[in-house]
């Protein structure tokens, strides 16, 4: 119970610390790439960590279900409620109470900030994806609280 509250006082301060002000030059536009990127780096050494002992995945949807259930679980304590996927490489992932915004009311005022409060996690699935050598977008959207859906569009070469 207490390393939850950790992790989010955590979470929060690296979106404050990533969307301060850095000038003084007005500008109102929030640059989310540090977050995403702070969540990166964080989703490859996990990944690393967990799947030191597991042999290799079958295929990509394989490596999709290991992100939902064990990925998900170390990180959220829970599965991911729901996937689905067009078997052409894009990936949806449901989360029916998404941890960073349970907290936040369930009306429409805050939607606007979710962008801040899932970036993280973008980072985290797409750098456990770089890991296991999936290259990805993973894109959120938010459009009721505290439900989300990570968008994962892998990159084919």
């Amino acid at each position: 119970m207490a390393d939850d509250i950790v992790f989010e006082l955590l979470h929060s301060e690296i979106i404050n610390y990533a969307l301060e002000p850095k000038s003084t030059n007005g500008s109102k536009e929030v640059d989310l790439s540090v977050v995403e990127y702070i969540g990166f780096a964080a989703g490859y050494k996990i990944m690393e960590r967990l799947t030191r002992e597991w042999p290799r995945f079958k295929d990509e949807l394989d490596t999709m279900k290991f992100i939902c259930t064990d990925f998900w679980t170390c990180i959220y304590k829970k599965q991911i409620d729901n996937l689905r996927t067009n078997h052409q490489g894009v990936y949806v992932l449901q989360d029916n109470a998404f941890r960073f915004l349970t907290n936040f009311s369930n009306g429409h005022q805050y939607l606007e900030y979710a962008p801040r409060y899932v970036a993280y996690t973008c980072g985290l699935i797409r750098g456990g994806l770089a890991n296991l050598c999936i290259n990805s977008i993973v894109t959120a959207e938010v459009q009721s609280m505290p439900s989300c859906k990570f968008h994962i569009h892998v990159q084919r070469t």
